[in-house]
């Protein structure tokens, strides 16, 4: 067996529409990390920074197992995050994804949370060998929509999971084997929201990595640029091959870019410290943090409060941003305008009717009415009201009466006998 080593290089950019980077990245012939961090009024760039620099110290020789290392770093610095939100509330709800492998010689050990992304290129394939936690790939999971209508649905960036300094959001761990000239990239979402896969593929496999790394950025700003993208590519070659002068990282030194490389420490004080905490950032909205606990010690009282809050999670999450949403579905045989989002999340409401038309299902085409059955998602309330108005309803024919016996006496002349009958209405 070819024994391997690999080629490395980090690159990152704060992109068009954000100040701050709050993504940090790390490449090393040991280690590679992207951590993309959370909010950035709430201190996403500390959070992600604060990560790396807990995950680098694996980078040296270990004296166990690479898998149970990366597990206790990463549980490492989930509880250097509980210690800095414990410290200053005023950063409380921050939090971070994670990617990383840790090379023991022979094959990665992986962690991975939240939607950063970790992609194989293998023989011209690209494959991506980690599982967002979104609420969108719940969906795919589910068999509900697919992964080209994920893209473009209006919840796709809703996180489900992430780095946050509790203890209900474990990272996923596996092996991963590398084989002779495969590239790994790992990248934020700046990059994988940004540009389609296929056009991925093509940049990964461009002449070096350093020159893939630089067009994968520069398709992400072209795309749009709406959030800070990071990209660490790794190269398998046999082990001993000379360093390619070309690339940036042919000495050998380790790469730290992004918020970790500018040196980001937590802050001190009370949380009225002089921040602006009033401008919304849409970051927040992202991962839909949970409400500040102001008294943890209640988690520690009884084990059945522990079962209930990580059970829950999830739900609580996405409970109170899905009351803001709309649809149109079926209800009783009728077109209905429902409140919410049509999942099914165990132990969660996520939707009720908030009107009821007079419109049946069984005056509307076939088409439509298999629409209203599965559903069709609005973006405002305005808008499921419109998709209403905008309902083609089939006006039934007018019924055909009895036949009324002809009288006995003298037939009456029509000009003098008007019509009494009134002509066929439809409700819409």
């Amino acid at each position: 067996m070819t024994a391997l080593s690999y080629r490395y290089v980090a690159l990152t950019d704060t992109g068009l529409r954000r100040a701050d980077n709050e993504d940090s990245g790390y490449a090393s012939d040991r280690l590679l990390v992207v951590a993309d961090g959370m909010g950035g009024a709430a201190a996403g760039e500390i959070a992600s920074s604060e990560t790396l620099h807990v995950i680098r110290q694996l980078d040296r020789d270990l004296d166990i197992d690479a898998i149970d290392a990366l597990d206790r770093a990463v549980n490492d610095a989930n509880k250097r995050l509980a210690q800095i939100i414990a410290d200053d509330p005023s950063v409380e709800g921050m939090g971070t994804t994670l990617d990383a492998l840790l090379w023991d010689g022979e094959k990665f050990a992986f962690a991975h949370i939240g939607d950063s992304r970790v992609y194989r290129l293998r023989d011209g394939e690209l494959q991506q060998i980690s599982t967002d936690h979104t609420f969108v790939q719940s969906l795919i999971d589910e068999g509900r929509i697919s992964p080209a209508e994920a893209r473009v649905h209006p919840h796709r960036s809703l996180i489900l999971r992430a780095m946050l300094g509790r203890d209900d959001n474990d990272a996923d761990l596996s092996w991963v084997q590398p084989v002779l000239g495969d590239r790994y990239l790992l990248c934020s979402d700046g990059l994988s929201d940004m540009v389609e896969d296929s056009v991925i593929a093509r940049a990964l496999g461009a002449e070096t990595i350093d020159m893939a790394a630089s067009d994968l950025v520069r398709l992400a700003l072209e795309g749009g640029g709406v959030d800070n993208v990071t990209v660490v590519i790794a190269e398998f070659v046999e082990k001993g091959t000379e360093p390619d002068v070309h690339l940036s990282s042919h000495d050998g030194q380790p790469q730290l870019v992004g918020a970790a490389a500018s040196q980001a420490r937590p802050r001190t004080g009370n949380a009225d410290s002089g921040s602006d905490t009033s401008t919304f950032d849409p970051e927040e909205l992202r991962y839909a943090p949970r409400p500040p606990s102001r008294r943890r010690w209640v988690r520690w009282t009884a084990g059945i409060v522990v079962v209930a809050a990580i059970l829950g999670a999830a739900g609580f999450f996405t409970y109170e941003w899905s009351q803001k949403q709309y649809y149109v579905a079926a209800s009783d045989g009728k077109v209905a305008l429902f409140r919410g989002v049509q999942a099914d999340i165990p132990g969660i409401t996520l939707s009720h009717v908030e009107e009821t038309t007079d419109i049946e299902l069984t005056s509307l085409s076939d088409f439509q009415r298999r629409e209203i059955e599965d559903g069709i998602a609005a973006s405002s309330k305005a808008d499921a009201l419109q998709t209403i108005k905008d309902l083609d309803v089939i006006t039934p024919p007018a019924p055909t009466p009895d036949p009324v016996p002809a009288p006995s006496g003298p037939t009456p002349d029509p000009a003098e006998s008007p019509s009494t009958a009134t002509p066929a209405t439809w409700r819409r």
